[in-house]
């Protein structure tokens, strides 16, 4: 796998001064957890679910989880499940690349239990998606993942984290419930690929819903959540986490429908105008805005519910030609003892010490993501993932 992979060679070498890296599922966790990207969720109950699989990929997905959970309604739990089975047998059976797939579960033993029925299809699953994570849950949910690793004989089995819950959101529970969950995932360091943000959850506990022109950040409640998951769990001194950002639940068309704009000129002024018009009118714009914000409060990757917005979660991830130069100048040997200079694009101070952190995660993201070249900008790399 790699992001952009389903479009040319041609077209990749036009928009990237260094192309993305291949991965596999066997690849290092710090790379599968940065290269998630927009991981895309999918009710199991979906009947056609291996072609949705085997389509989406060939549309630039790399991540995707097979929801048994909140997607579904109770009464379908059991033929979700049966589904499942059926439609792992399907994948297994073809030859073509598949993304990262995992199972979101409500239970703990679900887990063993259906890579016991998945069989030697199993191998198609990257792991499970744990709801409503707290201590006292985690450590059966951890459990049941690695008796499931063991007992199907797979080389690793991940498990992403959901948090969620009440204990987390309310503040008087707030720092012993995030102290709790540090303990349980620390104690499976191995096994946690990412911990993904519930702030659908997080905004039903009272009674809120963000508007399409509102980002999870305008939500102060929400807001303090995320910083205080942020600071606890993904701290970048070598004991953090992945957290991967909330989901954006608004869509109202299909990709195909501003394609037009894409299709007129856009590479040129006028073209920029045209998508961006469009996107706000297909409620995207505050899409575009959420992820900027993501990255900015130490978020990475994101969870999707609608292909619409998978493309633009990866065009956002693409390190620029300018944030890459200034990671490379930070992380040059010479610059150990530390020092401020002047950045290669002359527009702003990098101090090595305060600066190193950030110039690491650049250079992660540039290796999984790509970085753009100098002329290339958001626009060109969303025309680009979109017209396949």
């Amino acid at each position: 796998m790699r992001h952009f992979g389903h479009i040319s060679p041609t077209v990749r070498k036009d928009l990237f001064h260094q192309e993305p890296a291949e991965f596999t599922s066997a690849s290092p966790a710090r790379i599968l957890a940065a290269a998630l990207g927009a991981t895309l969720y999918s009710p199991a109950t979906r009947p056609q679910l291996a072609a949705d699989v085997r389509k989406q990929a060939g549309r630039g997905v790399v991540s995707m989880v097979l929801c048994l959970e909140d997607s579904i309604s109770d009464g379908d739990v059991t033929g979700a499940e049966d589904n499942l089975v059926r439609q792992f047998a399907e994948l297994d059976a073809d030859t073509a690349e598949l993304p990262l797939l995992f199972i979101r579960v409500r239970t703990p033993e679900q887990i063993p239990d259906l890579v016991h029925r998945l069989g030697g299809s199993a191998r198609r699953l990257a792991g499970f998606v744990l709801p409503k994570f707290t201590e006292s849950r985690g450590t059966a949910f951890l459990d049941a993942v690695a008796q499931a690793e063991a007992a199907g004989g797979h080389d690793r089995l991940y498990a992403m984290p959901v948090l969620e819950t009440p204990e987390l959101l309310h503040l008087e529970t707030r720092v012993e419930a995030l102290a709790g969950i540090s303990r349980t995932v620390n104690a499976y360091r191995e096994r946690v690929l990412a911990l993904r943000l519930g702030v659908t959850d997080f905004c039903s506990a009272y009674g809120l819903r963000r508007t399409p022109d509102m980002t999870a950040y305008d939500v102060q409640i929400v807001a303090g959540v995320i910083a205080d998951v942020v600071n606890v769990l993904s701290r970048a001194d070598g004991t953090g986490f992945t957290v991967t950002g909330p989901v954006w639940e608004y869509f109202r068309s299909q990709q195909r429908l501003f394609k037009p704009q894409l299709r007129r000129s856009p590479f040129l002024e006028e073209g920029v105008e045209e998508l961006r018009t469009a996107l706000i009118e297909h409620d995207l714009d505050g899409l575009l805005r959420e992820i900027e914000l993501d990255r900015a409060n130490g978020l990475l990757g994101k969870t999707c519910i609608h292909p619409a917005h998978v493309t633009p979660v990866h065009a956002l991830s693409v390190v620029s030609h300018e944030e890459f130069s200034d990671a490379q100048d930070i992380l040059r040997p010479e610059r150990g003892g530390g020092g401020v200079m002047r950045s290669v694009y002359t527009n702003k101070m990098n101090e090595v010490k305060p600066h190193r952190a950030w110039a690491e995660r650049t250079m992660l993201r540039a290796e999984v993501f790509g970085v753009a070249k100098e002329e290339v900008g958001f626009v060109d790399l969303l025309t680009a993932g979109l017209q396949v």
